[in-house]
C-alpha cells in the first residue's frame, strides 16, 4: 500500500464488510454458550459428558487451526469467512433439532465440534483479511477492534438467547445463533476482494511457502514472543473460571456471581480502542506489558478477596486488564507474519494460543486439586508476570521490519 493509499485509507470504509460479520458470528456463539450444557443434560449426558460438549468447541478451534490456514489459502479470506459462517448455521441447525432425532447428544456433540472447527477458519481468515488490508500504522487498531466486536458480541448475545428461550424454549437459543451465523455468511459475501501482489520484483515466482518451512524459518519468533502469547491466552482462559469458582467459594448465589462477571465484562468491551490507538503510536509493548501484570495483580488479589464488593473490585481490574489487550495476540501475529506464508504463520500462532488457553484452566484445576483453589488462583495469577517478562525481553529485540 502506497503512502497516498495509506494517508487515504480509513477503517470506516471497510466497518461493515470487515466488522459486521465479526460481531453477527459472536452473537451467535454468544446466544448458545450458555445453554450447550443444559441441552446435553436434557438430552441424557451425565455432567462429566455436558462439560465435554461444551469443551468440543474450544477442542475444535484448537485443532483445526493448522487445517484452517490451508482452507484460507485455497479459498482466499472473503469465501473462507462465508464457508466458516455458513458450516455454523447449518450446524447450529443441526443443534436445535438434536431433541427431535435419536441420538441427539451425538448429533449435539458432532455440531459443538462443527462450530468450533468453523470459528477457527473465520478467525484466522477474517485475522489475515485486515493484516493485509489495513496500513501497518492503523494496525492494532482494526485488530483491537476486532478484539472488541467479538467481546460485544460474545456479551449482548446471552441476553438476545435469554429472550428467544422465552417463547421458544431452550432450542430458542440456536435459532438465535442459526440467525445470525447466516446473516454473518450473508454479510461476508461483500467483503472487497483483496488485490493480489506481484509474484516478485523480477517476475519469477516465489515458492509457496508450507507450514513445515514457516515453522523452521520462524522458530525463534514462536518459541520467544509466541510463549507470551501462550501465557497470556492461559491467563484469560483462567479468568473466566476464577471469578465464578471464588464466588461460590465465598458462599454467593448465582445472581450475585453472575452481576460480578458481567460487570467485568463490561469493562472489558469500554477499553479496547483507545489501547490500539497506543499501539500503533507508541509500541506493542506499551499495552503487553501492563495488561499482563495488571491481570496478574489482580488474580493474586481474589484470594484475598473476602466479600462481594472485594471479589467484585478484582474482577473489575481484571476485565480492565483483558481490555486493554483486546486483539494484542492477532497484532502480534500479524506483526511478524511474513508475505509468503502469513496464512500459514497465522495458524501455527493460533494454535499456541488455543494451546495456552486450554492448558491454563487445567493448571488451576491441577493446583487446586493439590493444594487449594486460593493457590490455583495464585499459580494462574503468575502467568501474568511471566507473560509480562517475556513480552519485556522479547518484543522491543525482535522489532518487525515494518515500523509501527
Amino acid at each position: 500500500m502506497t503512502t497516498t493509499d495509506t494517508a487515504s485509507f480509513s477503517l470506516r470504509s471497510i466497518a461493515v464488510p470487515a466488522f459486521g460479520p465479526a460481531l453477527l458470528f459472536s452473537i451467535g456463539e454468544g446466544a448458545i454458550l450458555p445453554v450447550v450444557a443444559l441441552s446435553a443434560r436434557d438430552l441424557g449426558a451425565s455432567v462429566a459428558v455436558a462439560a465435554l460438549v461444551v469443551t468440543l468447541i474450544g477442542l475444535g478451534s484448537w485443532f483445526f487451526n493448522l487445517p484452517a490456514s490451508l482452507i484460507t489459502l485455497k479459498f482466499g479470506e472473503r469465501w473462507a469467512i462465508v464457508g466458516a459462517a455458513a458450516a455454523s448455521t447449518v450446524a447450529l441447525a443441526a443443534a436445535a433439532l438434536a431433541p427431535l432425532v435419536p441420538g441427539g447428544l451425538w448429533l449435539l456433540a458432532a455440531a459443538m465440534l462443527v462450530v468450533g472447527m468453523a470459528a477457527s477458519v473465520f478467525s484466522l481468515a477474517r485475522q489475515k483479511y485486515l493484516t493485509e488490508a489495513v496500513p501497518v500504522i492503523l494496525r492494532a487498531r482494526a485488530l483491537s477492534t476486532l478484539g472488541g466486536v467479538n467481546r460485544i458480541g460474545i456479551f449482548i448475545g446471552p441476553f438476545i438467547g435469554a429472550a428467544a428461550m422465552q417463547f421458544a424454549g431452550i432450542t430458542g437459543a440456536y435459532w438465535v445463533g442459526v440467525v445470525a451465523m447466516a446473516a454473518a455468511a450473508g454479510l461476508s459475501v461483500t467483503i472487497p476482494d483483496l488485490v493480489a501482489k506481484p509474484a516478485a520484483d523480477d517476475g519469477v515466482p516465489v515458492p509457496q511457502a508450507t507450514l513445515r518451512s514457516v515453522a523452521v524459518s520462524h522458530a525463534g519468533v514462536f518459541l520467544s514472543v509466541g510463549m507470551g502469547v501462550l501465557l497470556l491466552s492461559a491467563l484469560r482462559a483462567s479468568r473466566q473460571v476464577v471469578i465464578p469458582l471464588w464466588a461460590e467459594h465465598l458462599g454467593m448465589d448465582a445472581t450475585q456471581a453472575s452481576l460480578i462477571y458481567g460487570l467485568s465484562g463490561a469493562i472489558d468491551m469500554l477499553v479496547f480502542y483507545p489501547a490500539g490507538k497506543l499501539m500503533d503510536r507508541k509500541g506493542r509493548q506499551w499495552v503487553a506489558i501492563p495488561s499482563t501484570l495488571i491481570m496478574g495483580t489482580a488474580m493474586l488479589l481474589i484470594p484475598l478477596s473476602t466479600g462481594f464488593v472485594g471479589l467484585l473490585l478484582a474482577a473489575l481490574l481484571i476485565g480492565f486488564g483483558n481490555g486493554i489487550s483486546s486483539g494484542l495476540n492477532m497484532t502480534l501475529g500479524a506483526d511478524f507474519s511474513p508475505d509468503n506464508g502469513r496464512g500459514q504463520f497465522l495458524g501455527i500462532w493460533r494454535f499456541m494460543a488455543d494451546a495456552g488457553a486450554t492448558g491454563g484452566p487445567v493448571l488451576l484445576s491441577g493446583v487446586t486439586a493439590v493444594a487449594s483453589l486460593g493457590a490455583g488462583v495464585s499459580a494462574t495469577g503468575a502467568l501474568g508476570f511471566a507473560a509480562a517478562a517475556v513480552f519485556a525481553v522479547t518484543i522491543p529485540r525482535l522489532k518487525h521490519r515494518r515500523n509501527y
